[in-house]
């Protein structure tokens, strides 16, 4: 039985070792490219809000105080209860000329629906080059908007990172921060690979016309989550998508301070991805499923002491491969305060995500 196992181990870490050196490294060994022409068409940012009053009023002036020379702000209330129009407005009111406000009333056929309120907000926006942004994250320089579109030039949808701020002596803000960026790892890779399959809303840019040209949200629009990661599963190709991740690029966000809070959502976020491309489901379950047994197999076979000397040093190489890719990845999203921990996090994070998965398989989680 052991020596099934033993071979079932060797297997498995062949596999990882696939995902870690062809996959995850071709984001993470691969250099930054420079822009060789200077884009300054236009541009719409979008940002969605949703009882966000307290956030807005802390972070729509970072957005205000772009250095792009051309743009302006849609700001899109999606029938909030609290201030949040007000908010609104009285920045529209300091800035007539650079915000546009959308004011979302309640329908019952969309009830509930960001995708909704993000088409009415896309409808209303002047430009072709939409740039998107939440309301509870700011851009982390005043060249955001000037890193982000540069890469139009060349492509029609630019994947940007969404970073979490750092808590000090907090674990939770560490898990939070990893799979963040390990995310960010995987879709960077994916889409460097050529193989893209999400982006996510805090940091996303695309055209208009590619929205239009595939009826807007109109495939998913019945699934409550996925205006950004099932849009772009369903648009993205090898050729028309771009990532940009040069530290003026980075939107920040705060994150969650509870354990349940995040867990909710994280439940939220990783009920799309059943409905991704078959390929895509088939490479991402393929990696966690074989992360898990990993793991497994080798608390197995060391507890046994079964060929325990080639166990440990494949777990070790596993290790030295796994620190490099997230090493260079985690310099370039300056997340290097991560990288010593990663071993733990990982294996944490694996059990909260098999977590998730039985618990959103028994219950789907609701809203936005």
């Amino acid at each position: 039985m052991l020596e099934y196992l033993f071979i079932a181990f060797i297997a498995i870490f062949c596999i990882q070792f696939i995902y870690y050196i062809f996959i995850f490294g071709a984001f993470a060994f691969s250099k930054t490219k420079q822009i060789a022409t200077n884009f300054s068409k236009p541009v719409s940012v979008l940002i969605c809000a949703k009882n966000e009053a307290k956030n807005l009023k802390r972070h729509l002036p970072f957005f205000i105080n772009q250095a792009y020379p051309n743009f302006e702000l849609v700001l899109i209330n999606d029938c909030s209860r609290d201030k949040t129009l007000e908010i609104l407005e009285a920045f529209q009111n300091q800035y007539p000329t650079k915000i546009k406000i959308v004011d979302v009333k309640e329908n019952e056929q969309f009830w509930g629906s960001k995708k909704y309120a993000l088409t009415l907000g896309i409808k209303a926006a002047s430009h072709e080059y939409l740039l998107f942004s939440d309301a509870d994250c700011k851009p982390v320089s005043e060249h955001w908007i000037t890193e982000m579109t540069q890469h139009f030039s060349e492509k029609t949808i630019i994947l940007g990172y969404g970073a979490y701020s750092k808590v000090k002596k907090s674990f939770l803000n560490k898990l939070i921060r990893f799979e963040t960026l390990f995310t960010a790892i995987q879709y960077f890779s994916y889409s460097k690979i050529g193989k893209p399959y999400m982006g996510v809303g805090r940091n996303l840019a695309y055209t208009k016309s590619l929205f239009f040209s595939v009826n807007g949200f109109a495939d998913h629009i019945k699934i409550k989550s996925g205006d950004d990661d099932l849009f772009i599963n369903q648009v993205a190709t090898k050729t028309n998508i771009t990532n940009c991740f040069s530290s003026n690029s980075f939107t920040e966000s705060k994150p969650k301070t509870s354990f349940k809070n995040w867990i909710l959502q994280k439940r939220r976020h990783v009920s799309t991805a059943s409905h991704y491309k078959t390929i895509h489901k088939f490479l991402l379950g393929l990696f966690f499923i074989s992360q898990l047994l990993f793991w497994i197999f080798s608390i197995v076979l060391i507890a046994f002491l079964f060929n325990w000397i080639v166990v440990a040093a494949l777990i070790f190489t596993r290790f030295l491969i796994q620190n490099l890719v997230i090493g260079f990845s985690a310099k370039k999203l300056n997340e290097n305060d991560l990288v010593v921990l990663a071993p733990l996090l990982e294996i944490f994070l694996i059990f909260v995500q098999l977590f998730i998965f039985i618990k959103n398989t028994i219950s789907k989680p609701h809203h936005w």
